[in-house]
């Protein structure tokens, strides 16, 4: 069989799915590997695919991409742009986009396979190619773990995988050691007393209380962290009332934090509730705050030697001068809890997927062009070539690097 990965790309990125709903795209990764010749396994942690091809003795190699797409409109204008509505965890209606790339993953992971499996006579050792769901929920790795993956499937001697990045397609980034930050999403419920918007002074106004926090909470990493402590700390939402003259209840904040050590996380979450717990005070709140801890990403940590073998890999295959080191990245990932639940080491490393004429200046000016779309952004498209090619061909060296070659 011949896989077009152009059409399944623009399929995939027609129908999106939200996280723990990648029933479609599930079965399409499973439809696959079956056809591959791969013993497949289907609903591990609720949507996860998981495909397992033995080829004799020798090491056991796991190439990951995940499935779900976000809750953005798609404003791309691509005639394969996604139309797509879905209904979030919270039981709203929105719309739906792979805004983060993950029907590249999938893509390149299922081109991937196809190649491996027509070489099976290269190489020997088992080959598993996992397709996971819910990583923008920040869980869907753990809940596949947590499903029993580890009693279905061998525990990889080396977990690997890649994420598309706006920087030139055909280039790709890859650092030892800590390469993403671990993230916290929490919310914080500040009690005041309502009232009358005309007497102020016989409320306690948790407005007042929420923009005060706010405030203070930039000083987190400006005033108590050492300069050498990379950290974020966000207030994404605030919430609250129900008309211009009313003082309301309460008041609901939504915080992101990003971290790059377990101590800095640990100090400023400590900070974040003695931040809300001083400002309540000081405002005569007589209900302390409440926190609410969301999703956890722990820290992507890529193996130093076995990064170094596929770095070494990657620059015989394209060219040296097509890798970078991107440093430590203050976006998230879960694909470490694959690793770290079957002891192996992990090798994670960026796809470029942007124009590659539009970073003609990079070379002098060191500075990349700054209206290139993001991840997460409604106009998020990564270019279909080289973009599929190299990402397949990026899956296939590397698994390659940890396979034994046949004699």
């Amino acid at each position: 069989m011949t896989i077009d990965l152009e059409e399944l790309y623009k399929d995939l990125h027609a129908h999106p799915e939200l996280s723990f709903q990648e029933t479609r795209t599930s079965e399409i990764a499973a439809g696959y590997l079956a056809d591959l010749g791969f013993e497949v396994h289907r609903s591990i942690g609720k949507t996860g695919v998981v495909g397992v091809l033995e080829n004799g003795p020798g090491p056991v190699v796991m190439l990951r991409a995940d499935m779900d797409a976000l809750p953005v409109k798609e404003a791309t204008g691509l005639d394969y742009a996604s139309t797509a509505m879905g209904v979030d965890h919270e039981g709203k209606d929105m719309p739906v986009m792979h805004a983060c790339g993950h029907d590249v993953h999938v893509t390149c992971l299922v081109g991937a396979v196809e190649v491996l499996a027509a070489q099976r006579d290269e190489w020997q050792g088992t080959l598993i190619a996992l397709f996971q769901p819910a990583e923008e929920w920040g869980g869907g790795a753990e809940t596949m773990v947590a499903d029993g993956l580890y009693d279905k499937v061998p525990k990889p001697d080396i977990v690997l995988g890649q994420h598309v990045a706006p920087f030139p397609a055909g280039w790709f980034g890859m650092r030892p050691g800590v390469t993403m930050a671990s993230a916290d999403s929490l919310n914080i419920t500040l009690h005041g007393r309502g009232g009358h918007g005309s007497r102020p002074e016989t409320t306690v106004d948790p407005v007042l209380m929420a923009a005060a926090t706010t405030v203070r909470l930039q000083g987190i990493v400006s005033r108590e962290l050492a300069a050498s402590d990379a950290a974020v700390v966000t207030v994404g939402q605030i919430h609250s009332g129900t008309k211009n003259n009313i003082i309301p209840e309460t008041a609901t904040m939504g915080l992101s934090v990003r971290t790059f050590s377990d101590a800095t996380r640990d100090k400023i979450l400590g900070s974040i509730e003695r931040i809300a717990q001083g400002e309540s005070t000081a405002s005569g709140a007589s209900k302390a705050p409440e926190i609410q801890f969301e999703e956890h990403f722990p820290l992507t940590v890529n193996d130093p030697a076995a990064t170094g073998r596929v770095a070494a890999a990657f620059a015989a295959k394209f060219g040296e001068t097509q890798i970078i080191d991107p440093g430590p990245v203050s976006g998230s990932e879960d694909v470490g809890a694959l690793a770290k639940a079957a002891g192996a080491p992990l090798v994670f490393w960026f796809l470029g997927g942007a124009e590659p004429s539009l970073f003609k200046d990079f070379a002098t000016t060191g500075r990349l062009p700054e209206d290139i779309p993001s991840n997460h952004s409604p106009y998020f498209a990564p270019v279909i070539q080289p973009t599929l090619t190299r990402g397949t061909e990026a899956l296939v060296t590397a698994a390659r690097e940890f396979l034994a070659a046949k004699s």
